[in-house]
């Protein structure tokens, strides 16, 4: 004999054989043809309703196009843009240090320092520290102008997995600096 049981939410639980199982009295006698099916057709979740036992398709998942969004966002944000010929990293730690030089830049409009491109080290005075402040903030608010249209996308109901490829500010390819020998 055969047996299923089921859970306080009606959801099998497991099958049991007499002989080998120690059989509950909420345990329901079932046939081998139903047997053979709860235990090989997984493609859904077994019931008990009423008296009978179905099986119910599993619940759809949404996708999370929310985390989707921002990680592509993050990432695309997380590149490099082309200024006046010069490849800058627009990584939050990079952007971090250019507004800071820009504020440098700001507060003495003779201020050069030693930056640090994607290329390796040059010399910059204040007016270029500000372009290139300017062109990262404007990199990474486009980012973020393009997260919020594919957020509201979603909420309209008009987005497709091929927007989330599309759109982005350019960037420039990031090739890594060799290490100093």
């Amino acid at each position: 004999m055969k047996y299923a049981l089921f859970d306080e939410n009606s959801n099998l639980q497991t099958c049991l054989i007499e002989g080998v199982h120690q059989i509950p009295v909420s345990a329901v006698k079932i046939d081998q043809n139903l047997f053979l099916r709860l235990t090989q057709e997984t493609d859904g979740i077994w019931r008990q309703v009423d008296d009978e036992i179905i099986k119910q398709p599993f619940s759809q998942v949404a996708p999370d196009y929310a985390q989707r969004i921002a990680a592509e966002r993050y990432e695309r944000e997380d590149s490099a843009v082309s200024v006046d010929g010069l490849s800058i990293a627009t990584s939050r730690e990079s952007a971090g240090l250019i507004y800071g030089a820009g504020l440098s830049a700001m507060l003495d409009p003779d201020y050069r320092c030693n930056f640090k491109t994607l290329e390796g080290f040059i010399e910059i005075g204040a007016q270029q520290i500000l372009t290139i402040a300017k062109a990262v903030r404007a990199h990474v608010q486009a980012c973020f102008d393009r997260e919020l249209a594919l957020l509201q996308a979603v909420e309209a109901g008009t987005y497709s997995d091929e927007m989330l490829k599309e759109g982005w500010p350019d960037s420039v390819p990031i090739t890594p600096i060799p290490a100093p020998q």
